[in-house]
């Protein structure tokens, strides 16, 4: 009897381990966080291209004015004849990147904040929050609406109203990092160096500490994102008639007998997108915070 080769043993060992191999970590997300990932590469590219996709979203048809789904219209018209599902894509250019803004304007000031808050301590740690606590304490989208209907509204002034209100929760996510961070060897042999302490701070331990703080981008887009469309829905956001989806609610909400579409589906869009950034960024955080602990 002929024994087998000894030089094939090791591929189909190697075969073997190729096919029980584990794979990636983002193959193995779960099927809810898949979806929420499409549904956010969805709204990024109606945000992105809308111009392009429905260049004539805002057109009007007083002669059609508002009708129920049908051909050349899926979700109907509303009162001034213009097409929902158009409207719905062409909402997403001002919810989704004035939502993005409040986020990453957010992350920016408590990163200023928490860093040193956290690395240096004393009265830098005692004044910074204070601060938060003192922000962190107000109702943020009751303030918004006041500050926002004291000077007139507008939507470049909703969103750095709640870039502030918002960065109290950045600025106790990343000090409570730092301070995880900040006895660990690393961080020590770099004070041994007599490195200065903004940039063992920025280089050195905000390295670490930036998958916490890209984590909690998300849960705030999507707090951005509600808050943005309330102000909107209120007047105090974007322009009346605009193609935003809080303001195409409020524009639509005594049109929901006749086209119920002219509501449900700004509605809807809202409910996903939020949802999807909360599933993501709750996946996100419990991995970044499992492969912390590991270390």
């Amino acid at each position: 009897m002929r024994r087998p080769l000894a030089g094939r043993r090791p591929r189909e060992a190697a075969g073997v381990r190729r096919r029980g191999a584990v794979p990636p970590g983002w193959l193995r997300a779960p099927v809810s966080v898949a979806v929420a990932l499409l549904v956010l590469i969805l709204a990024a590219v109606a945000a992105a291209f809308s111009p392009w996709i429905v260049p004539d979203a805002t057109a009007q048809d007083l002669m059609l004015g508002i009708s129920g789904p049908g051909p050349g219209h899926p979700l109907g018209t509303d009162d001034l004849g213009r097409d929902v599902l158009d409207l719905l894509v062409a909402g997403a250019r001002t919810a989704v990147p004035g939502a993005l803004c409040v986020a990453l304007g957010s992350m920016v000031v408590g990163n200023l904040a928490g860093l040193p808050a956290g690395y240096l301590g004393g009265w830098v740690d005692a004044l910074v929050m204070r601060w938060a606590d003192l922000v962190f304490s107000l109702p943020a989208l009751l303030v918004a609406i006041v500050v926002a209907g004291v000077l007139g509204g507008g939507y470049g002034l909703a969103i750095a109203v709640l870039v502030v209100l918002f960065s109290p929760t950045d600025t106790r996510v990343v000090r409570g990092a730092v301070l995880e961070q900040r006895h660990r060897p690393y961080v020590e042999a770099a004070q041994m160096k007599n490195l200065s302490s903004w940039r063992i701070m920025t280089r050195h331990v905000w390295p670490n500490i930036a998958p916490v703080a890209l984590a909690n981008v998300f849960l705030n887009f999507a707090y951005a994102l509600v808050s943005l469309a309330s102000l909107s829905f209120l007047g105090l956001g974007v322009a009346a008639g605009s193609p935003d989806w809080g303001r195409t609610l409020s524009d639509n909400r005594t049109q929901f007998l006749t086209n119920p579409w002219t509501v449900i589906a700004p509605g809807l869009a809202i409910i996903a997108v939020a949802a999807a950034l909360n599933i993501v960024g709750d996946w996100l955080y419990e991995r970044v915070d499992a492969r912390g602990r590991a270390r």
